[in-house]
């Protein structure tokens, strides 16, 4: 049996991508999607009409030239998100315009938009999840949504601080980034690569997924941003992993067996130390890591530039 259905087993795949056909190929349970992600898919020209017809939506909506757009965003990613379900069984993860980062009240009203989109097209909310940077104002915001009934996927998460202001906020699922998190060490140690069992990026989701499953938190973590199979295997038993289809195809064809890392009795025995979350230690202990402060804003500002680029496809059809 081949690695990627014997992860299926004790893991819930996800596909990382906006390509539609690239889901269908693997058939996960749910798929996530970002601005990136949106931007990639968006600018190939099978995908055309979806952009058309979220732009001439936008316009009917109405509004000033800078609503016009932020609707239009947000029926884009929408519209692929409607394409992604009618495909997976599960959830979609869309993700709220990443400039609103530090914005608690923007954060939910786009986001309260996003799900009223997907209800008007007979979407039932549980099969959505908003997608928010895992900033103090984006968890806070998050808060506000979970009270509503809307799922949240706090994405651009790095440490365990945030993990855990995510966990004691009552945030249905969380986004720990793997090989980000090893991308900036091995420019920090100037080395080629780290071995997976020594990743940092696997050792941080390891950290949460025992500190969570040792003081009994309902949060769901699904690992994501894979740079090799190696890291995916070393997660196996993680609640989820979000994986791209070219790790998805490296699985498929790769025998052998798969052992379960992950698991609650091993974490449960773990050495564990329960920490502060409150918002003065957040953003001191966040401060404090070097790796997660520069690859948050690091992320946002990358988000932030592709949303323009894709406002850029957006304007002539507006």
């Amino acid at each position: 049996m081949n690695l990627l259905d014997q992860l299926k087993k004790v893991t819930k795949v996800v596909a990382d991508t906006g390509d539609f056909q690239s889901i269908k190929a693997f058939a996960p349970v749910d798929s996530t999607t970002n601005p990136s992600l949106i931007l990639k898919a968006a600018s190939q020209p099978e995908y055309r009409a979806l952009l058309e017809s979220a732009a001439k939506k936008a316009k009917a909506h109405g509004g000033s030239a800078a609503q016009v757009m932020a609707r239009a965003i947000d029926e884009t990613s929408v519209a692929f998100g409607l394409e992604i379900l009618k495909i997976v069984p599960g959830r979609v993860s869309t993700e709220v315009d990443a400039r609103l980062s530090f914005d608690i009240q923007g954060n939910v009203e786009r986001a309260r938009g996003i799900i009223g989109l997907y209800e008007a097209a007979g979407i039932p909310r549980d099969r959505i999840l908003i997608k928010i940077a895992s900033t103090w104002e984006g968890i806070k915001a998050a808060e506000i949504l979970q009270k509503e009934g809307i799922n949240c996927n706090l994405t651009l998460l790095f440490s365990l601080v945030q993990a855990v202001a995510c966990a004691e906020g009552g945030i249905r699922l969380i986004s720990p980034f793997v090989g980000r998190i090893m991308d900036w060490y091995k420019a920090s140690r100037k080395v080629d690569s780290i071995p997976a069992v020594e990743d940092p990026g696997v050792l941080s989701v390891t950290s949460i997924y025992n500190y969570y499953q040792k003081f009994g938190f309902k949060t769901q973590i699904m690992g994501a941003s894979f740079r090799n199979i190696g890291e995916i295997i070393e997660l196996a038993g993680c609640e989820l992993l979000t994986i791209s289809p070219d790790l998805l195809g490296e699985l498929a064809k790769t025998e052998g067996t798969l052992v379960t890392k992950l698991t609650p009795e091993s974490a449960k025995s773990a050495p564990v130390t329960k920490i502060s979350a409150d918002e003065k230690s957040f953003r001191w202990l966040l401060n404090e890591d070097a790796m997660a402060t520069e690859k948050l804003a690091q992320g946002i500002r990358t988000f932030a530039a592709d949303l323009a680029k894709l406002e850029d496809l957006l304007r002539p059809l507006l």
